[in-house]
């Protein structure tokens, strides 16, 4: 019995120059469904971390220095999302190499995908609290993608994917005949790779919900806040200045207090399981719930905070009311050792920050706050709760989604940022800064107004100048102190001119000193300088 092999006549086949096309398509479409794939195994097992993830975070934490300053300065808070693009675009990039060197080497294309999943395994695995389990979702990727480009790979190569024989009479002789049908066509390609595409976006998405979905949103929102022991009164209209009522309130909103963080997706944790443990130089290792941190007795504050990445006139600050736990009575229950001299906030994700013990002893308020601007602390800004240690730069005191404390010696550990390049002691420095008007704005002649903030945390602001076409420092308008730990706003009235004018300022701490003039990057502990701007004022 002979046995023939043909595709139906009917199916469209491929031009080569299609055909061309389809290699590429092949690889990527085999990429984006291992992605999937892993991403929905790391949904339904949530012991496991994303390797896209994985892999951003190894890339955070590898960067240098200087390229991570130059991302804050050109995208500022949307960081990380230009990271994510930039490491989908690569994954894409690859995919489609792999695609075209699989057409002659199926076994190319095997080790190309297996190198992809080592890649983010090896992420997973070396990552702050990575452990060997970590690798598993990148071997599943590793699989899936390889699956579906030898499907794809078939298609192309017009081979059968399910051979099916029929019986058919030949001629007169009554021979039969087994031949096969159902070979490849480019209508099969088209509707295997658009299945691909379908199922990569739907287990994707599918993956993204049930990684988001674990309850943590739900209970967050139902939270009723205990009131601080003593509530602070409502601010006074006199702390704020009316020209930056909309431009930059005294209290900056959640939604825009500025965030930054090396977290590639915000931890969403559930306050039913999280504990923060206090552990290290103690005489007794205490761990506290939620719950007990809300049944203590709270207290509020007002307090701003700045980032260290903050450029000359940057605006990576803000001003919040904060709740929660004062940190020098945990650490007293903990019974810390005297000879301890630095604490230790650590992260979920093994993110660290570590400050002076000065710090919580000297009389400042160093919180364990667990509410900002009368709401349970949003997830992007550290809930369940985060420190909050008055005077110093984040990247040393502000650990968000904290779950641990240790006490230590400023010569036992250094915190993240620390090997970096960055100082390990950062107290925050002198600035001062003009939102309006902004530079290079135009505004009608006549009388107007200069206004921004100045800060000097721990040490207050007790005067701002203002220069104009460098004729002079005059002194401008104070609006009211709320307390040394937050910023003061000021503003200095101005007869408008005609024609193109360069403002400048600077200000005074509460002890008299003089910002410096002298323009320092903020690597390692902080950026210095005068921050001027050029205002254009119209004719008329």
């Amino acid at each position: 019995m002979n046995e023939t092999h043909f595709d139906s006549d009917a199916a469209p086949k491929y031009t080569p120059k299609q055909r061309r096309f389809a290699w590429p398509l092949s690889g990527l479409l085999a990429g984006a469904f291992g992605l999937a794939v892993s991403e929905l195994f790391v949904g339904v097992f949530d012991s496991f971390t994303s390797p896209i993830l994985s892999v951003g975070d190894k890339a955070i934490d590898l960067v240098p220095v200087p390229l991570k300053e130059f991302a804050i300065r050109t995208f500022g808070t949307k960081d990380k999302q230009a990271l994510l693009f930039g490491i989908f675009s690569a994954i894409a990039v690859f995919a489609l190499l792999v695609g075209i060197i699989g057409r002659r080497r199926p076994s190319h294309a095997v080790a190309g995908f297996g190198l992809f999943g080592v890649v983010g395994a090896g992420a997973a695995v070396t990552g702050r609290t990575g452990t060997w389990s970590d690798a598993v979702p990148s071997f599943i990727a590793i699989i899936a993608a390889i699956g579906v480009f030898l499907v794809l790979r078939r298609s192309i190569l017009g081979r059968p994917l399910w051979p099916r024989k029929r019986k058919a009479t030949a001629g007169v002789s009554g021979d039969t005949s087994s031949i096969t049908v159902g070979g490849g066509s480019r209508r099969q390609f088209l509707l295997l790779a658009g299945g691909a595409a379908v199922a990569a976006a739907g287990l994707g998405s599918a993956g993204r919900w049930l990684q988001n979905s674990t309850g943590a949103l739900a209970r967050r929102l139902a939270l009723v806040l205990p009131r601080a022991k003593a509530p602070l009164a409502a601010l006074p209209d006199s702390v704020g200045v009316a020209e930056l009522s909309t431009a930059n309130p005294f209290v900056t909103p959640n939604k825009d207090f500025y965030r930054i963080d090396t977290a590639l997706v915000v931890p969403k944790i559930d306050v039913d399981s999280w504990t923060l443990r206090f552990k290290g130089m103690v005489g007794l290792e205490r761990t506290y719930t939620y719950e007990d941190l809300l049944s203590r007795d709270l207290v509020e504050r007002d307090i701003t905070l700045t980032c260290v990445s903050n450029e000359v006139g940057g605006i990576l600050m803000g001003t919040a009311r904060w709740l929660g736990v004062p940190l020098r009575e945990l650490l007293e229950e903990a019974e810390v050792d005297p000879k301890a001299t630095q604490v230790v906030g650590r992260s979920v994700d093994g993110w660290t920050s570590g400050f002076p013990m000065s710090a919580v002893t000297d009389g400042r308020d160093t919180l364990v706050a667990v509410a900002m601007n009368g709401e349970p602390l949003p997830f992007q800004h550290g809930f369940p709760a985060r420190l909050i240690v008055p005077g110093l730069y984040g990247y040393v005191s502000a650990t968000k989604w904290l779950t641990e404390i240790e006490a230590t010696t400023m010569e036992a550990f250094d915190s993240y940022w620390v090997p970096r390049g960055y100082a390990k002691e950062a107290p925050i420095k002198l600035a001062s800064r003009i939102d309006v008007p902004r530079g290079l704005s135009t505004i009608p002649p006549g009388r107007s107004a200069v206004a921004g903030v100045a800060w000097a945390q721990r040490r207050g602001i007790s005067k701002v100048e203002v220069n104009i076409d460098s004729s002079g420092w005059k002194e401008a308008e104070l609006a009211g102190e709320v307390s040394i730990d937050t910023w003061r706003q000021w503003r200095f009235a101005w007869d408008a001119t005609p024609g193109s004018h360069d403002i400048a300022v600077r200000a005074y701490d509460g002890k008299g000193k003089l910002q410096t003039e002298e323009r320092v990057a903020p690597l390692p502990n902080g950026a210095t300088g005068w921050h001027s701007v050029v205002v254009l004022v119209s004719e008329s």
